[in-house]
Parts: structure tokens; C-alpha cells; sequence
């Protein structure tokens, strides 16, 4: 593992009564994809927008390279790329025109920026449709071109927020594809997301986020040995009682529940020795079971662990 390049400590964020983070503090070593993954809502967003400088932080610190970021705004962007949840682009330019608008914010001009926006358009995979107007694009494109802006200026750390949210699968794939292959290259990757595939996909490191705290860190190994031998159990259900969730949770070998509108999502010890009590008593209930899922410890059941309750959109 490498050194820190990023780190904050005991960030926190206050809206008048409402504390968005609180008191976070995570490290991001050089050279890897670090995943920050939690439901909406969770102050993902708001710690990254600390991070580049987009908000000022109601205490704590954020450290660059050992270095506090304070007061060292110009350099800190020279080093962070990064991709905003929404739609960051002129819509009436083209990509190109948008790329090289960008690019000259940050200072690249003549041959260099002409370069830097035919790579950044190969990233995107989007060269033969480089001369076309945003406004044109599938939500698909524009989230890939989004992510070329965030890579205009070669920073040492690319940070996506969210950017797959509501796009085509073909342009979620490319640009999973596109993080890997920026971080074979040196880039060093912080992704935020509430889908845990991409998560467990994607990232080396991640932290959990949930109501503001980071409420687990390490390695995907490492929050996995967190619950143990644990099975996660989906049962599918028409009809499941408002009750149903509270009496589930006195089987044996149940340790989490989460009751979705038809879905009853459990984290069960020796899932196929429990599951017979658990389809007992959905039948009893007076629900009907549609399907049964037995599945090996992910991501997903570490935060209904830690929380009681699944990772929703």
C-alpha cells in the first residue's frame, strides 16, 4: 500500500440544525481506487465538495500530500479532477468546445490543450461524435464527457460522484472500464456511489457512509470479516405483514432484517440451515413466497449489518 495522498480529519459540516457530515475523518493512499459508498443522503457529496474546495467545512482539516489544503486553493485544483454528480457542461458547444473551454481555465492553450482534448475524447469514446452539439448526446454521452472535463488537466486524483446515476448500461460499462484504465495509468481514484456493485467492482479501499458518519473503513476483505460467516438471504414476498420484519428478527441465526415493499432482505448465520424457519414464518404471516436467494457475504451485507437496513437508492 502507498502512502496517504489524501486525508481529512474530523471533518464536519452543519446547515443551521442539520449535520451533514460529522466529524468524519479517511485516508486515501496513492494509486488507488478508493470507494466511498453510501445511500442518498449519507453526505457523500458534501464531504467530496469539502474536498475540492466548493465548501468550507464547519471544522476539521483536509490534508494533501501531508499538507493542510488551506489557503492553497490554486494548487489543490491543479491536482483534483473532479466529476460532479450533475451534468456539468455548456449543452449548445460541442465536446470539443466544451473541453477546450475547460481546458483553458486551467491554463492549457495551443498544442498541448489540442492534445489533452483528443485524449480526453478518446477516454470518452467519443471521437467521431467529438464535433456535435451536447444538447445531441444521450445522457449516457454526456455523463462520458463529464467525466473527459474532470480529466482535462491530468490531475493525480480523479474524483467521480456518482456518475453513473441514470445512464444506459453500454455507458455505465465504459465508464467502469475507463476508471480502471486511469488507474493502471497512476491516476489515483476516489468514486463515491450508492451501487454497491460498482463498490465492490471497482475500488481497493472504501469507506461506508450512512446519516453523516463513516461508519466502517478498510479494505472489502476486511469489512467483510465484520459479519463473520454470515449468509445474506432475499426472500421475494406478495402480501408480507407490517409485522413480519419484527418476527423474522426472532428466528435464531437472524442477526439484520430489512422489509422492502415485496423483498425481505436478511443477514442469517448458516443461511441454508435458517431458511426453513424463515419461509415458516413469512407463510404464516399470510404472505406468499415468490423466490428465495441464498448469497454469499457482499457489501450489501455489511451495511445492512451495521445499520439494520438495506442499501437503497
Amino acid at each position: 500500500m502507498g502512502r496517504a495522498l489524501l486525508a481529512v480529519r474530523d471533518l464536519r459540516k452543519e446547515y443551521k440544525d442539520v449535520v451533514a457530515v460529522d466529524d468524519i475523518s479517511l485516508s486515501v493512499e496513492e494509486g488507488e481506487v478508493f470507494g466511498l459508498l453510501g445511500p442518498n443522503g449519507a453526505g457523500k457529496s458534501t464531504t467530496i465538495s469539502m474536498v475540492c474546495g466548493l465548501l468550507a467545512p464547519t471544522r476539521g482539516q483536509i490534508f494533501l500530500d501531508g499538507k493542510a489544503v488551506s489557503g492553497r486553493g490554486y494548487e489543490v485544483k491543479k491536482v483534483l479532477g473532479l466529476v460532479p454528480q450533475d451534468i456539468a457542461l455548456y449543452p449548445t458547444l460541442t465536446a470539443r468546445e466544451n473541453l477546450r473551454f475547460f481546458g483553458k481555465l486551467h491554463s492549457l492553450s495551443g498544442a498541448a490543450l489540442s492534445e489533452r482534448v483528443d485524449a480526453c475524447l478518446g477516454y470518452a469514446g467519443l471521437l467521431d461524435r467529438a464535433d456535435q452539439r451536447i444538447d445531441t448526446y444521450s445522457g449516457g454521452m454526456k455523463r462520458r464527457v463529464n467525466v473527459a472535463v474532470g480529466l482535462i488537466h491530468k490531475p493525480r486524483i480523479l474524483i467521480l460522484d456518482e456518475p453513473t446515476v441514470g445512464i444506459d448500461p453500454q455507458s455505465r460499462s465504459h465508464i467502469l472500464e475507463t476508471v480502471l484504465a486511469l488507474n493502471k495509468e497512476g491516476i489515483t481514484v476516489i468514486y463515491t456511489s450508492h451501487y454497491m456493485e460498482e463498490v465492490e467492482y471497482l475500488c481497493s479501499r472504501l469507506a461506508i457512509m450512512d446519516k453523516g458518519k463513516v461508519i466502517a473503513q478498510g479494505t472489502k476483505e476486511e469489512l467483510k470479516a465484520m459479519i463473520g460467516d454470515a449468509d445474506r438471504v432475499v426472500v421475494g414476498v406478495d402480501g408480507a405483514q407490517e409485522d413480519l420484519a419484527s418476527a423474522l428478527g426472532q428466528i435464531p441465526g437472524v442477526v439484520g432484517v430489512d422489509a422492502g415493499d415485496d423483498t425481505l432482505t436478511m443477514l442469517v448465520r448458516d443461511g441454508h440451515e435458517t431458511v426453513v424457519p424463515i419461509i415458516e414464518a413469512v407463510v404464516r404471516s399470510g404472505a406468499k413466497v415468490r423466490s428465495v436467494h441464498i448469497e454469499e457475504p457482499n457489501l450489501e451485507s455489511v451495511f445492512l449489518g451495521l445499520t439494520g437496513r438495506a442499501l437503497r437508492d
